[in-house]
């Protein structure tokens, strides 16, 4: 098993309706917005960020120069190019075999329209193709009901509640023999789609 993660950089992952793609500096401005935003804060169980814009480009700036081996940052595209918000995978331990996924689709226009399970499908398939971890993870609050039905589409599993912070969580995941089989029966199916053509 690998012991360290690579840093990934000019990483670019096609899915049916979504680009993700390593962040650059002109994501910031779109980034903040999001990041200031009180629904969106409260959809991520956290605060709106109080930085000024000027602080937080310097933020931005030292994500982008300097990336963690421990997470990879990824912006959402659409696929005519326009930013919608930001996915990762991040607490990569190659010990446990696991890491933690987020997204957030920052642009209200791209709700309910399966962006997000789009952009969870991509992200997995390219953790699962590319490293050795065997399970993927992620935390979505309990009255997030769009988010968890994504997640169950896109392939996840819900496991339990669990309580951090004062929030509610279901605490979902999805395992690589989950994702195989899935892969499995999906080539079945295309395949005997296509006899039958």
């Amino acid at each position: 098993m690998k012991t360290e993660p690579q840093v990934r950089t000019n990483l670019r992952l096609v899915g049916d309706l979504t680009v993700l793609r390593s962040k650059v500096m002109e994501d910031a401005e779109a980034d903040y917005s999001w990041r200031i935003d009180p629904e969106l804060a409260s959809l991520d169980a956290t605060r709106p960020v109080t930085l000024s814009l000027k602080e937080y480009l310097r933020y931005h700036r030292d994500d982008v120069r300097y990336p963690s081996p421990w997470s990879v940052r990824m912006a959402i595209d659409t696929h005519d190019g326009k930013h919608i918000g930001n996915c990762m995978y991040y607490d990569i331990d190659a010990e446990k075999s696991q890491c933690e996924l987020g997204i957030m689709i920052g642009d209200r226009n791209y709700w309910s329209k399966g962006y997000g399970t789009d952009v969870v499908k991509t992200a997995v398939t390219h953790i699962f193709q590319t490293t050795e971890l065997e399970r993927v993870y992620l935390h979505t609050l309990t009255h997030n009901y769009r988010a968890q039905k994504s997640f169950t589409k896109a392939g996840f599993t819900a496991i339990c509640e669990k309580q951090r912070d004062g929030y509610k969580f279901v605490f979902m995941e999805i395992r690589r023999t989950m994702w195989e089989a899935d892969q499995a029966k999906s080539e079945i199916e295309l395949s005997s789609r296509t006899s039958a053509n």
